[in-house]
């Protein structure tokens, strides 16, 4: 008799307790609401959705141990006792690989020995990583917890911005990215310095489905030609830090190698430069690495994330993503590193991270999040590195992708971690539908009007092709992404989305282009602007 793990299908990785009604809203309701809202995808009430595949930031189910740990927020004003346990869980998650600590058992046990709390949590004195502790977190401060992920963009590129300017005012700045997101891009550019996509170049190569458990190309890799041409063009004084996004979201969400990231870094380091990460999908990452890199299937997932960071000199991070929890970001940079000495030359780089984190988000041992959001994310920091739970949400994933083309939908494969994103330029083949009609919005609109699912375009709308130079425009992909929460849905949810897709693409020459009724030029224009779509007679 085969055992539990050679049955040919995956091991069930949790189970559901609490069940949300879906309310029936007819189609001609669904099209009063989206005229009413604009047509615009953040708009609409989510409410009266079907199924919500527009973000899994912090849209995910939450555990019943991230559920308990809520009972001991701590809404303390200076140093609730849940911001000790948070940092501790993150040396655990990035640092310690497969000896964490795991401080908060002393939190979630309620620990009395006063000296035992003192030595091992309240004053325990760390330096020399991500995270350090007791007085020198106080004289060399740099971890920064934010409500979120573009709170993160926001601290690190505005003081940054501040800091280059009394370096060089006139000069321009370049961030390379194997992949900037939105906000990311928007973050940096407003701040005046340029954001640079070095895609690699496979992303929308065909990948045969057959293959999809066997192999993986790593899409989401940096093109480190390209980066060594940036930097001998400009030169490394006009590359404050070079970025790394992982899993690469832009990149229809492509893993990226432990191969990429030591050649990344090795450019890096020899033009002294600082190398962060985009940390969003670690996790996620790491199970791409250890499935299907060479050398790592027999490594744990916190030893792969402990070499992955080892790598990087600080990261970026919203722990909303990867389905860590509802609410959270950070800013990590490593003590007296690279980073840390380079832009610290006017004062510590951290105390001004520390002075503006506390001007615009609150006092650092919060930093705008309730005692009770920091305890379910420090919990959430040991739920996602779990292997079963990884495989059970990547193999959703993946199975979501594999149906769709099954049906000859034309999405990227292989499917990365979090979500399904299809080509559009492929999906309207045939039709007289162009780049600029935004097409994809109208796929999106249809989708939303007729079975009631909503979806985000990530394509010539959100990165604003029309607004482009030519020579920006080769990087913008023509996509719609289905991002998929974690443990939200289950497979009767992803056959109802696959059957309504589906009928779509066979219907997509009736899909509508749209028109910018309003807002065209705001930044971060997806989340604002109001849209019409063009219907013909």
């Amino acid at each position: 008799m085969k055992s539990m793990y050679d049955l040919g299908v995956p091991v069930p990785a949790n189970k559901s307790l609490v069940a949300r009604t879906i309310k029936n809203v007819t189609k001609e309701q669904r099209e009063r609401v989206l005229q009413e809202t604009e047509y615009n995808m953040f708009s609409f009430p989510a409410d009266l959705l079907v199924l919500d595949f527009l973000s899994d930031s912090g849209t995910s189910t939450m555990t019943d141990l991230q559920w308990s740990a809520l009972f001991h927020g701590d809404e303390s004003y200076g140093r609730n006792k849940g911001y000790y346990v948070l940092l501790d869980a993150i040396r655990d998650t990035f640092e310690r690989g497969d000896k964490p600590r795991k401080g908060i058992n002393l939190i979630l046990t309620g620990e009395t020995n006063i000296q035992k709390l003192l030595d091992e949590l309240y004053l325990k004195s760390f330096d020399g990583g991500f995270v350090n502790g007791g007085v020198y977190q106080l004289i060399r401060p740099n971890a920064f917890i934010v409500p979120q992920g573009r709170c993160a963009e926001h601290l690190l590129f505005s003081t940054l911005a501040e800091v280059l300017k009394k370096i060089d005012r006139e000069k321009k700045y370049f961030i390379p990215n194997n992949g900037h997101f939105d906000t990311t891009a928007a973050n940096i550019a407003a701040n005046r310095i340029i954001p640079v996509n070095l895609f690699s170049s496979d992303i929308l190569d065909e990948f045969p489905l057959d293959q999809i458990e066997i192999k993986n190309p790593f899409k989401g890799d940096m093109d480190t030609k390209k980066l060594e041409e940036l930097i001998n063009i400009e030169g490394r004084g006009s590359i404050p830090l070079i970025y790394l996004t992982i899993t690469n979201n832009t990149a229809a969400g492509q893993p990226v190698s432990i191969k990429n990231i030591k050649s990344v870094q090795k450019i890096a380091k020899n033009s002294g430069i600082p190398l962060f990460f985009d940390a969003c999908r670690f996790a996620e990452n790491a199970f791409f690495i250890k499935k299907f890199e060479n050398g790592y299937q027999n490594q744990s997932i916190l030893r792969i994330i402990k070499e992955m960071f080892s790598y990087v000199d600080g990261f970026t991070i919203s722990f909303k993503k990867d389905g860590l929890a509802n609410m959270g970001g950070g800013l990590f940079f490593r003590d007296n590193g690279d980073f840390h000495k380079r832009f610290s030359i006017n004062g510590d780089i951290g105390l001004r991270f520390k002075e503006k984190q506390i001007l615009t988000f609150g006092n650092d041992s919060y930093g705008g999040l309730s005692g009770r959001d920091i305890m379910a994310l420090t919990v959430g920091l040991y739920e996602i590195v779990k292997e079963p739970y990884l495989n059970g949400r990547i193999g959703q994933v993946r199975d979501f992708a594999k149906k769709l083309a099954q049906n000859g939908i034309p999405v990227i494969l292989p499917a990365g971690g979090h979500a399904v994103y299809i080509d559009m330029e492929k999906f309207f083949q045939g039709t007289n539908m162009k780049i600029d009609d935004f097409g994809g919005v109208g796929f999106t609109i249809e989708l939303l009007k007729h079975y009631g699912i909503r979806a985000c375009e990530l394509g010539p709308f959100a990165f604003e092709w029309d607004k482009k130079p030519p020579e920006q425009r080769k990087d913008i992909f023509n996509l719609v992404r289905f991002a998929v929460p974690r443990n939200v849905y289950n497979e009767s949810h992803i056959a109802y989305a696959v059957a309504a897709i589906t009928e779509l693409y066979h219907d997509r020459q009736k899909i509508p282009k749209v028109k910018i009724s309003r807002g065209a030029d705001l930044r971060l224009r997806h989340f604002q602007t109001g849209l019409q779509p063009i219907y013909n007679e």
